[in-house]
């Protein structure tokens, strides 16, 4: 059976090739406008996953997401790393210094400011996705004019790479995660080397509360890869935390430790326990 998957996006969007390297080149791709619609196809069954940008080497987290995620009834069901290479797109091969506009997402934008520092004369202009400013420009096919997107968006939409790894450093990587309906889990294809469980848990606005919860993973000598806070709504300056721990949540000391935060935290919530390479 084909799997259809949600990503932010359109066709050649760096979300999509996140989701062929997690599920192969058979998936039905279904581009969404933005991030809650990813999350609705899902919730409305006209996708079968999505896959989710969850933060960036350079730029950090997307919050967005670790808040429609945790509204959500969607679990983790794995994640890979995408090495994002920026490039300027036009309609043709044009001189840098005759581009005045160039288009892309906000964040891929924010990654390429030393690109566009060095060239004043390009206006950065943000766009809802990157693939679809490189469509976009090729639709108004002026030459003054270029978007910032994968290598894949400019064979698909016909455009020419003027200037190929525009980003601020090399090491430039994102995180997508795989989330799916908790009774309808989607097999990888990505090589797996450990476990990994994302939690999130509240814990009292009190003196030593969130030490002690932390205190039940060093207890069991658990490896925390990752700690988020996010604020609470209608709680103003009380926060939820959001911790990757490596390891599975059926792991006898995991297991013991969520237990010892369960009896701290007023909300313990395990987001997924998934294979990674990471």
């Amino acid at each position: 059976m084909t799997i259809r998957v949600a990503y932010q996006g359109e066709r050649g969007a760096f979300s999509e090739t996140a989701a062929v390297r997690l599920l192969g080149r058979e998936i039905e791709p279904v581009p969404c406008a933005s991030f809650d619609d990813m999350f609705a196809a899902v919730d409305g069954q006209t996708a079968d996953c999505c896959i989710a940008p969850i933060e960036n080497s350079l730029a950090g987290s997307i919050h967005r997401n670790y808040d429609l995620l945790l509204a959500s009834s969607l679990t983790i069901g794995g994640e890979t790393h995408l090495r994002i290479v920026h490039n300027l797109i036009a309609t043709r091969d044009v001189p840098l210094s005759s581009i005045r506009r160039v288009y892309s997402h906000p964040v891929a934008l924010a990654q390429c400011t030393r690109f566009l520092r060095a060239n004043p004369s390009m206006e950065a202009v943000p766009v809802h996705d990157t693939a679809g400013a490189v469509r976009e420009v090729m639709e108004r096919g002026r030459e003054d004019e270029a978007g910032i997107a994968s290598a894949e968006a400019a064979g698909i939409y016909g455009g020419h790479i003027v200037s190929q790894a525009v980003e601020d450093h090399a090491q430039n990587f994102t995180r997508f995660l795989l989330l799916t309906p908790r009774d309808q889990p989607v097999e990888t294809r990505e090589t797996m080397r450990r476990w990994k469980t994302s939690i999130v848990f509240r814990v009292p606005n009190a003196p030593g509360s969130l030490h002690r919860a932390l205190g039940a993973f060093a207890m069991f000598e658990l490896d925390l890869a990752k700690i988020e806070s996010r604020p609470i709504e209608g709680r103003p300056w009380e926060y939820a935390f959001y911790v990757d721990v490596i390891g599975r949540d059926t792991d006898a000391n995991l297991a013991r430790a969520l237990d010892n935060l369960r009896h701290m935290a007023e909300i313990v919530r395990v987001m997924g326990s998934y294979p990674t390479r990471w």
